[in-house]
């Protein structure tokens, strides 16, 4: 195979599967993925996924990726509550929720961490459009705070909440408490809201 012509074919992908690369070429050698990516040609993502070394420096892609190689995810907990401007601080890792199996991953373009939640949870997200038409998912500020919630039951008191520092202001701009009340009881789960009556307490909501 070579390189040019695979390049030319996959390029404007940044980042894809092995089973892409077999969808076009059923009979490809794996052997060249390994081959290309000890020259630098490309990143070794996880099992089964690459990316070209190029989007390194393609603003948000990083993001991008984290609903790429491991789907069906939503970016959320602490990576859509600092995105939403509710956190101050940056965050290092980029945290997901998934109703796969919890994961983490790290890469050339970040650290990757995916929270596992039964697949009737997976709801309250919306795509993101970012440069090259491409668009990332991204929990609602609610869903991210439900998330959160639900996934750290350490937040259960007001130490622990105040700790989150989450902005008061932004989190009033554009809050929906209607959307956060329907959105809690669909966890069915008596802790969370618990946890939420106490967050609504801490920031009054």
């Amino acid at each position: 195979m070579n390189w040019f012509e695979f390049e030319k074919k996959m390029f404007d992908l940044g980042c894809f599967s092995i089973h892409q690369v077999y969808a076009w070429r059923p009979g490809f050698d794996r052997n060249n993925l390994v081959r290309w990516t000890k020259k630098g040609r490309l990143v070794h993502l996880r099992r089964g996924w690459y990316a070209f070394p190029e989007y390194k420096d393609k603003p948000e892609f990083a993001e991008y990726i984290a609903g790429k190689i491991y789907n069906p995810s939503y970016i959320s907990l602490h990576s859509a509550l600092a995105f939403h401007g509710l956190i101050p601080e940056s965050v290092v890792q980029i945290t997901s929720v998934t109703s796969l199996k919890t994961a983490s991953f790290t890469n050339e373009f970040g650290e990757y961490s995916y929270k596992s939640v039964k697949s009737d949870l997976m709801f309250g997200y919306f795509r993101r459009p970012i440069a090259d038409a491409r668009a990332t998912p991204y929990a609602t500020r609610e869903k991210a705070l439900l998330d959160l919630l639900y996934l750290y039951p350490f937040y259960n008191t007001e130490p622990e909440l105040l700790e989150l520092r989450i902005d008061r202001d932004m989190l009033g701009e554009n809050w929906d408490q209607r959307k956060w009340m329907e959105m809690g009881k669909r966890f069915q789960c008596a802790r969370l809201e618990k946890r939420m009556q106490l967050l609504e307490k801490v920031y009054a909501l």
